[in-house]
């Protein structure tokens, strides 16, 4: 009997010891609650990642202007070389010869006068503008062009929208 005794003391004993040991480490828990695997983001490290981004984007954006500056000029020397070409060739094989100046790239829209029945068009769908927001100028017979006898001039006024040494045009 006093073995049984002995067996029941040992065991609420040992369930007393696991409870205060629970009770224990529930309290080191509270007292301090720095936890070593966090799962998340702390409100510093946050503001830190928003700030290298921020700095990054008003890096990447103030170069922009100098990676795209010279894309304007190339869109619009080929339009002038490949578009303004392809166009005006077909006008020519359909009417015979280019638009006259007066006539000017508004004759790829509509029929000029006297030309209605060989004209096939519309060629384009609107009146082009360079990257800049200019229209693009034409002169037939052209006077810069390789063929000047027998071709015409289509050029781009540039980024300062006047006739100057950046001009654009069908003989760059």
């Amino acid at each position: 009997m006093h073995k049984k005794l002995d067996a029941k003391i040992i065991e609420r004993l040992q369930v007393f010891t696991n409870y205060y040991t629970i009770i224990e480490m529930q309290k080191f828990s509270l007292k301090n609650p720095q936890r070593k695997h966090s799962k998340g983001f702390t409100l510093v490290e946050i503001l830190i990642v928003i700030a290298i981004i921020a700095t990054l984007a008003t890096v990447a954006i103030g170069n922009l202007g100098g990676i795209f500056s010279g894309q304007q000029e190339k869109a619009a020397s080929l339009f002038i070389n490949q578009t303004a070409k392809l166009v005006f060739t077909s006008y020519k094989l359909d009417v015979g010869s280019y638009p006259t100046t007066e006539q000017g790239i508004k004759a790829l829209l509509q029929a000029p006068s006297g030309k209605e029945g060989k004209w096939n068009g519309p060629y384009i769908d609107d009146l082009p503008e360079d990257p800049w927001g200019n229209p693009y100028q034409y002169r037939f017979p052209g006077t810069k062009n390789i063929n000047k006898s027998s071709g015409y001039d289509i050029w781009s006024l540039g980024q300062d929208g006047v006739e100057s040494a950046d001009d654009i045009g069908n003989w760059n």
